[in-house]
């Protein structure tokens, strides 16, 4: 008779305590030049839409926080959005994020995959816990999403009674975030000098967000046009200005 020993999972004791402030937060290098103006643009675009309100808080390589079985533990994605978090006064700079102690927990979160294999799909569930497990079973974040900018490939993946499951892209390609009520989806072309896949968002009707320089260039273009049609009038358009 062959004896079978199922692995005892450990209990995970969860909870949100503040961050001491002599606490030493990791300081990674980022392993993608394009980390930093893929997350940038993300947030560009929500802001350039007038959709990122006071009590929201969207941040990149920014620590979030949770005290598992009285040890803490701090992963620092890509880019992540919280609907509503506490005011804090103004001379105060935040330096992490505790979900449910200092506002609303986390509702969704992207990692960059790098080249080389950097646990962002992870489901190691003993420190150091993998981001996945961690996003999955700890902070419970409801909508994750890994994007590889080498394939390019995106994953989305919904947290379903209380695991994750990957969705399906629609006929463009495009993700639903039921959170920010936007689809997301990979788009080739030039941001500040860059010509790489982007990630992008277009609301429900189809219409993509437009990044802060697209909308001047735009409102350039309308500029001339007017002008234009003021000269074919007979009216010069710097002497109204």
């Amino acid at each position: 008779m062959v004896l079978q020993i199922n692995p005892i999972q450990k209990e995970l004791n969860i909870t949100w305590e503040a961050l001491p402030a002599d606490f030493i937060l990791p300081d990674d290098p980022v392993e993608n030049i394009q980390q930093p103006t893929l997350a940038a643009a993300l947030t560009d675009a929500l802001g350039s839409s007038g959709r990122i309100q006071p009590q929201m808080l969207i941040g990149s390589n920014f620590g979030l926080v949770a005290t598992v079985n009285k040890k803490i533990v701090v992963k620092a994605p890509d880019w992540f959005y919280v609907p509503q978090v506490q005011p804090v006064a103004a001379d105060v700079i935040r330096r992490s994020y505790t979900p449910h102690l200092e506002g609303a927990a986390v509702a969704v979160v992207m990692e960059f995959l790098s080249d080389t294999e950097g646990g962002e799909l992870s489901v190691r569930s003993t420190p150091p816990y993998g981001k996945l497990h961690f996003y999955e079973q700890i902070l419970q974040v409801p909508t994750y999403v890994a994007y590889d900018p080498y394939e390019p490939s995106l994953e989305v993946r919904c947290l379903e009674n209380g695991q994750y499951t990957l969705q399906t892209a629609d006929a463009n390609g495009r993700f639903w975030i039921p959170e920010l009520e936007l689809f997301l989806g990979i788009w080739r072309g030039e941001r500040l000098c860059q010509t790489i896949n982007w990630l992008r968002w277009w609301d429900r009707e189809g219409n993509l967000l437009l990044w802060s320089s697209e909308q001047a260039e735009q409102e350039r273009q309308r500029a001339d046009i007017l002008a234009a049609k003021l000269r074919e009038l007979g009216i010069d358009p710097e002497a109204i200005a």
